[in-house]
């Protein structure tokens, strides 16, 4: 079926009678003047938009199973990818693919899931207040999580206590429709937020695992040269340890929540272990490089000033001869962009890598200020890139989607 999406740039009717010349079965359009008399094909409805996720609603209802929603403000993506392969080594679930996490890609999410399902993980992004409330009652979770609290989308949340407010709207669903949260009581904002939520199990780090406290729910990190190696109890009082493929310490709290999912799901804890081990992050999440004798981590995915602020200290406290620092615009921060720039760049600065190199116009007035050496684009950087390529680096490649930082491999 083809849904004639409206956008600021397009219109989807328009392509509708050659989606059913291309093979479509059906065209739902909301422009009577596409339609056509007497051609069954064309599907004329109020609003495609809403007829997409009314459809995605009514066959979620077709699925009595456990239906988990991530939110948060950082790692949303990577937890998804962890909880859904522990499960995945012990169900038939089904999780969203890539990022298709607003209010086109929730209801894509939800209208592929396959019959035989037991178990859904759906990620949720929000970026103003009422979508994430909008997105749970079109998902109808049983169980959800946030995986922490940022400064996120602050163009259209307006401060940090807007995203407070907003993504705490999973909890308030949760809370009144009597499900699950899942709680890492290691981010601070969390516990509080969850207050209304009467069914709720936290999780956390602990500096010592002591064998004399068995505790499911419990992680301890046991080292990050440079992946996470991290340990857990089994339910049968057994110590697990799985080394992992993830770097930095801001990873912590995403493998937590994988392991905990997969405890109360009651996935064997070596089929955790397994699953967090075969992992390999990809699409420039927290990926390791390696290029033209230099290792680059790629966590040029997505960035706002809370992760980049976690990853350039994660950046300093790895171990490395020589240490590059590539970061790019924070976007949709509104009134926030200016101190929000200067603090990172500062940050980074203090850190003394021993190169610094930032990319994008947010960044341009503090870089001439401290006398940082600053890129326009990506395009800029890659062409300095090349000329001036380092050798045995440790790059750290962390900016916004729309900032490409990628090209600096490419």
């Amino acid at each position: 079926m083809f849904f004639a999406l409206r956008g600021d740039n397009f219109d989807g009717n328009q392509y509708a009678a050659k989606a059913l010349e291309a093979g479509a079965s059906y065209a739902v359009i909301d422009d009577p003047l596409v339609y056509r008399d007497g051609d069954a094909r064309y599907l004329l409805v109020d609003n495609v938009l809403l007829t997409l996720q009314d459809l995605a609603r009514l066959h979620r209802r077709k699925f009595d199973i456990p239906v988990i929603a991530i939110g948060g403000s950082n790692g949303k993506t990577t937890t998804k990818e962890l909880v859904s392969a522990v499960l995945r080594s012990h169900y038939p679930m089904y999780a969203t693919p890539g990022n298709l996490n607003n209010h086109i890609g929730v209801p894509l999410t939800l209208l592929q899931l396959p019959p035989k399902t037991e178990v859904a993980v759906v990620e949720m992004g929000a970026n103003h207040s009422g979508e994430m409330a909008y997105l749970c009652r079109m998902t109808e979770p049983t169980h959800g999580l946030l995986t922490n609290i940022g400064k996120e989308h602050l163009e259209g949340f307006g401060s940090l206590d807007g995203v407070r407010q907003a993504e705490s709207e999973l909890y308030r669903y949760l809370a009144a429709v009597n499900g699950m949260a899942f709680i890492n009581r290691d981010e601070a904002d969390l516990t509080p937020l969850a207050r209304p939520v009467a069914k709720k199990l936290f999780y956390g780090h602990t500096p010592v695992l002591n064998p004399d406290q068995k505790k499911l729910y419990e992680v301890n990190l046991q080292g990050a040269d440079p992946f996470l190696k991290v340990a857990f109890w089994s339910d049968a009082g057994e110590l697990i340890t799985a080394n992992t493929r993830l770097l930095g310490h801001y990873n912590l709290g995403n493998i937590m929540t994988a392991i905990a999912l997969g405890q109360y799901f009651k996935v064997p804890a070596l089929k955790i272990k397994a699953a967090l081990e075969q992992y390999v992050p990809s699409n420039n999440r927290s990926q390791l490089l390696e290029k033209d004798g230099n290792t680059y981590i790629m966590d040029a995915y997505n960035a706002n000033p809370s992760s980049m602020e976690k990853a350039i200290l994660s950046f300093s406290s790895m171990e490395g001869r020589r240490k590059v620092a590539v970061l790019g615009d924070m976007l949709e921060l509104g009134e926030a962009t200016e101190h929000e720039h200067d603090y990172i760049a500062n940050l980074a600065l203090n850190q003394h890598f021993d190169e610094l190199l930032l990319v994008g116009r947010a960044f341009d007035p503090v870089a001439d200020r401290l006398g940082i050496r600053h890129f326009t684009d990506a395009d800029a950087l890659a062409h300095w890139w090349r000329e001036n390529t380092p050798s045995g680096a440790t790059v750290l490649v962390k900016g916004s989607r729309g900032i490409r930082l990628e090209r600096i491999v490419e």
